[in-house]
């Protein structure tokens, strides 16, 4: 996977087309999802779809995001794509639990090398109170994230802000479990792209990196937002040449105090800034 991915693409498992579309549409990350997405009659076609499609190594990560744990359509998803080449993670929709991660984890440990690598997306209240415990639930749990839709109903939150108490408490535990920070929920509506700026922004100030798409035309505006601008750039590396130059902390003639803590989040934004 490409270092610290930014945009995270969704589409539908029945619509193979639009799979194809999507691997080349510059997403860091292609989400092929058979939950929401699909229809109940059309969830079989969607698994076999994806199925066939991942049978090969894929031209950048594509992760799935399978049926609610407690749907019996996830046992299918797991048994059919879990040790298939094409797959570089599982989304985990809907997760309340840490044993509910463990239990993926061992159902999926006869694939090649163990278990793929495990997302949980925490969508209700629940999920949300037991985070830090889900997100140190087992070794094979590579991220966490919200689902706001689903979350927004749960607790019956009419501003988007009455979501950001568990946005943070989200961030806090990934890091806390030492995983990356969480990218952001999706931004339903596809032709807000000034709305879609400015709740970026938002989440970028909060914590998150990167974020959950549902159509090309947002990939843009995410990654315009979440990568560095020119002048974050510039007072990275001057931190860096003057971190170089004397160790231990120090002030810059701008003001800025230069220690340890400083240096590690220049060193990132530098990341951020050569990705590609």
């Amino acid at each position: 996977m490409r270092p610290y991915p930014l945009t995270w693409l969704y589409v539908p498992g029945d619509r193979p087309e639009t799979v194809t579309k999507a691997l080349a549409s510059g997403a860091d990350v292609v989400v092929v999802d058979l939950e929401d997405a699909v229809a109940p009659d059309r969830k079989r076609y969607a698994r076999e779809a994806t199925a066939e499609r991942l049978t090969d190594p894929q031209p950048i990560p594509v992760h799935v995001r399978v049926n609610a744990l407690d749907n019996p359509q996830a046992a299918a998803d797991l048994a059919a794509i879990a040790a298939l080449p094409g797959i570089s993670g599982l989304r985990l929709p809907k997760v309340t639990a840490p044993d509910q991660i463990t239990h993926v984890a061992q159902t999926t440990a006869w694939a090649e090398g163990g278990a793929p690598p495990l997302y949980a997306l925490l969508e209700s209240a629940l999920g949300i109170e037991r985070a830090y415990a889900i997100a140190t639930a087992h070794p094979a749990l590579r991220g966490i994230a919200l689902g706001e839709a689903d979350l927004r109903a749960d607790l019956g939150v009419r501003h988007d802000r009455g979501l950001d108490w568990s946005r943070s408490r989200v961030i806090v535990a990934a890091r806390a479990a030492s995983l990356p920070p969480p990218p952001q929920s999706v931004h339903p509506d596809i032709q807000d792209l000034e709305g879609l700026e400015a709740s970026c922004a938002h989440g970028r100030a909060l914590g998150f990196l990167g974020r959950a798409a549902v159509h090309p035309r947002q990939l843009p505006v995410i990654e315009r937002v979440y990568l560095p601008t020119a002048e974050e750039i510039e007072q990275a590396e001057t931190v860096l040449k003057a971190a170089e130059a004397h160790r231990g902390a120090q002030a810059l003639p701008n003001g800025t105090f230069i220690d340890a803590a400083v240096v590690t989040q220049a060193h990132r934004t530098l990341s951020l800034a050569h990705r590609r």
